[in-house]
């Protein structure tokens, strides 16, 4: 009913009676509710993959850390998960770019000054982990930045106290492992929840194709004077088993000769001691004795007879072979 007494009756499309307007608020609220209970019962759970580490903060402030799973949380925003990829290892490419197309090179990273003054163009391949995920989130506002910041400096720092030769030819390891202990110890200082893998260099070469030649010839150079070195130490070990073998032998027969000589000297003197005892018992009979054999000796194959006389003019011929045991 209006104010000038007129009545405004609305009908539905089935000729129904109206809604009133007091009912509609009640559904809107009732919606507006369920809407509400929803949307809270939806951003209560949150799910953690097997390679990541949800960070729980609760109105800003890290509350909890939460590994794989299904969690519950509080909430319209009261509490929030930040999920961080802790258990995969990342990478950084210095100098290139992997991309689908190819490889694509960078000249203004790889390009750097050796410590004798030589231009070289340097790749790295560089992995990485996040090692505390708040850190990671809250120590600093891009920790990856940070980190290959910090890399390039310490390439450029090593490769520039290097010489151009230790740079392309055998001294990658040595860089690569001077470089990985600078940025692991500057690292630990930043302490922004990373933390270094490996460190490897993926190309080292020359700036023009002259120079790249000539260190490919002095790189097969190299190799070749490796190879006659391991032939010659192969030879060398083929030959010191046969002469060590040699002169075991010979030093087998030096002392087999000695013992022999000692004994001969040996028997010699006992030879001797023993007809210089008979000499002193009967002097006369040995010092003929000795003539006789002594003849026997010079003579070989001469009769020597011995004429004896018994006192009566007498007289004996004795064969000497026969006195000396001679055939």
């Amino acid at each position: 009913m209006f104010k000038d007494g007129s009545y405004n009756i609305s009908f539905n499309k089935k000729g129904k009676e109206p809604i009133e307007p007091g009912k509609i608020g009640k559904i809107v609220a009732i919606c507006a509710v369920l809407a509400v209970v929803l949307i809270g019962v939806l951003t209560c759970f949150y799910t953690v993959d097997d390679k990541e580490q949800a960070v729980v903060t609760t109105f800003g402030a890290v509350t909890d850390i939460t590994e794989a799973g299904v969690h519950f949380k509080l909430p319209f925003g009261i509490q929030k998960a930040e999920k961080v990829p802790v258990n995969v290892y990342q990478k950084i490419e210095l100098g290139y770019t992997t991309t689908e197309a190819g490889y694509v090179a960078n000249p203004r990273e790889s390009t750097m000054i050796t410590g004798d003054y030589n231009i070289v163009n340097v790749d790295f391949f560089v992995e990485y982990k996040i090692s505390d995920p708040v850190k990671y989130l809250y120590a600093s506002s891009n920790a990856e930045l940070v980190l290959r910041n910090l890399i390039q400096s310490q390439v450029r720092n090593v490769v520039g106290s290097s010489t151009v030769d230790s740079v392309l030819t055998d001294g990658k390891e040595n860089i690569q492992m001077q470089v990985k202990e600078l940025v692991t110890q500057v690292l630990s200082e930043y302490d922004i929840g990373l933390s270094l893998v490996e460190v490897r260099i993926q190309d080292a070469e020359p700036p023009t194709q002259e120079v790249i030649e000539a260190f490919k010839a002095v790189e097969t150079a190299k190799q070749q004077a490796e190879a006659v070195i391991n032939d010659a130490k192969a030879y060398q070990n083929a030959q010191i088993p046969k002469a060590e073998a040699e002169a075991d032998s010979l030093l087998q027969n030096a002392e087999y000769l000695k013992t022999k000589r000692i004994n001969e000297a040996k028997e010699q003197v006992a030879m001797f001691n023993a007809m210089y005892e008979q000499y002193i018992r009967h002097p006369e009979i040995t010092k003929s004795r000795m003539y006789y054999e002594a003849i026997s000796q010079i003579l070989p194959g001469v009769k020597v007879y011995i004429n004896t006389s018994d006192g009566n003019d007498v007289q004996m011929l004795l064969p000497l072979d026969k006195l000396v045991g001679g055939n």
